[in-house]
């Protein structure tokens, strides 16, 4: 799926070196697969995320370290964020599955505008939607070729921390 989002399930079972029936064993149709990916990326930014402790150190260090733990791993699976997304048909499903990490981002954005580090006039629903935003537009940049990933991460860095209103900004 990385190097060609849209291979098919007999293309997958073929690079994995298993029969097809092997894949569909596991997985019944390629959205199942697909969504097993995208639920996979998932535990693993949600993990990141996590281990970067954002709740013990100042908001603006906080969303720093988010911005690099959650784009390591969004930049895993750049190139097949837009067969992911095709896994969850609807918007409902898609917020539902962003769940788990916007959660984590308003928690810090409430904290962060609580002590007066990110912008008080800002929702935290506002500041994690738009941090979601900017990710998935780093990935499709890095996706189309247009950005490298360290450039992204580099975009990302500075551009999260304007967003959240970090020094004034």
């Amino acid at each position: 799926l990385a190097e060609r989002p849209e291979a098919s399930m007999g293309e997958i079972a073929k690079a994995a070196g298993v029969a097809r029936q092997t894949v569909y064993a596991h997985y019944a149709s390629r959205e199942q697969l697909l969504r097993a990916v995208a639920e996979r990326a998932l535990a693993r930014a949600t993990e990141a995320i996590d281990a970067a402790r954002p709740e013990e150190i100042p908001p603006a260090e906080a969303l720093d370290r988010l911005v690099v733990a959650w784009w390591e791993e969004v930049e895993r699976h750049a190139r097949v964020l837009d067969a992911l997304h095709a896994a969850f048909p609807g918007e409902a499903e898609v917020r539902d599955f962003h769940a788990p990490i916007l959660g984590r981002l308003e928690r810090l954005a409430r904290r962060g505008r609580r002590g007066g580090d990110f912008d008080r006039e800002l929702s935290p629903r506002w500041l994690a939607r738009a941090f979601l935003g900017l990710m998935h537009a780093a990935a499709e940049e890095v996706a189309a070729g247009q950005l490298d990933a360290k450039a992204a991460e580099r975009a990302l860095r500075r551009t999260v921390p304007r967003v959240f209103g970090v020094g004034g900004a």
